[in-house]
């Protein structure tokens, strides 16, 4: 499949590794509506490549996303006088969608693991868009900030859903509340990031976690666990799982991966699983389906 170009992004893969930078070093990555739409367009052609077996994004230069572009003033949060295309073409009973949330949303439905490569401030939709990626490596110079109340707006990109099944409502809510920005260590105790790094280190380890999923799982069965462990975050109780788990087991039971996987184990040998998420994912819960805004 030919690679794509973006504007905002740089975008490479790497035996079976996809790496997505946020490309506006100047700007410290500064979050415009043209990276939402890249953003959206990168996770559509990660999900639609079975090249693509894990994805890290990570952000180029001292930054890792400064939250949004402030270049409009005063008016940058003014929804309803904007004549950004992307704001306006969104607009549903009145009400605009927040292209934050449109990008959380979109790397919630990726069928890929997405690990998180901070390699230095995040703060807004800066950290906010990391909330929906799986995993979140941290280089000890980075600093996060929900610094939404000191820009007298409130916190989006759908991370009141997000933030509190990460780090508690107690935590959720002193962030919010104070918008003070943090160091990295911080965010480790508090468990919104998996581990610290020194700089030149982040990037390799992010890959070498990359590495042990590529290297070892059966890209549907990694679909499937990403999506059932997101989705029962929100379920009601857990027969709702249960449910879920039987589809899936009965169906990956009877699949030429399952042969491999066990076969292999029993050989010795490393495994090579032949079905492709773009060919043999199955529809396991009659919900998984993305919910229009309205």
């Amino acid at each position: 499949m030919p690679q794509p170009t973006f504007e905002t992004l740089l975008y490479s893969l790497d035996e079976g590794i996809a790496t997505i930078t946020l490309n506006r070093p100047e700007r410290l990555n500064a979050f415009t509506s043209q990276m939402m739409s890249d953003l959206i367009a990168a996770f559509d052609h990660t999900d639609g490549d079975d090249a693509v077996m894990a994805v890290i994004v990570t952000g180029a230069g001292r930054g890792f996303c400064a939250g949004a572009d402030l270049s409009a003033g005063g008016a940058t949060f003014d929804y309803d006088r904007s004549t950004d295309p992307a704001r306006v073409d969104t607009r549903v009973a009145g009400v605009h969608r927040d292209g934050g949330g449109r990008v959380t949303l979109r790397i919630f439905e990726s069928l890929k693991p997405v690990i998180a490569a901070i390699n230095g401030p995040a703060v807004g939709i800066g950290v906010t868009m990391q909330l929906a990626m799986d995993i979140r490596l941290a280089s000890t110079e980075a600093r996060f900030g929900f610094v939404f109340a000191r820009r007298g707006i409130t916190p989006e990109a759908a991370s009141s859903w997000f933030l509190p099944r990460l780090v508690g409502i107690q935590t959720a809510l002193e962030w919010c509340y104070t918008g003070r920005v943090f160091a990295a260590q911080e965010a480790l105790d508090k468990g919104l990031v998996r581990s610290l790094h020194a700089p030149g280190d982040l990037l390799a380890a992010a890959r070498a976690l990359a590495r042990e999923i590529v290297d070892n799982t059966a890209p549907v069965s990694v679909a499937l666990t990403r999506q059932m462990i997101w989705r029962m975050a929100g379920a009601d109780q857990p027969m709702q799982a249960h449910q879920a788990d039987s589809r899936a087991i009965q169906s990956r039971g009877g699949s030429a991966d399952a042969r491999e996987g066990v076969t292999s184990f029993l050989e010795k040998r490393s495994a090579h699983y032949p079905n492709q998420v773009s060919k043999d994912l199955p529809d396991i819960w009659p919900h998984w389906q993305a919910r229009e805004f309205s």
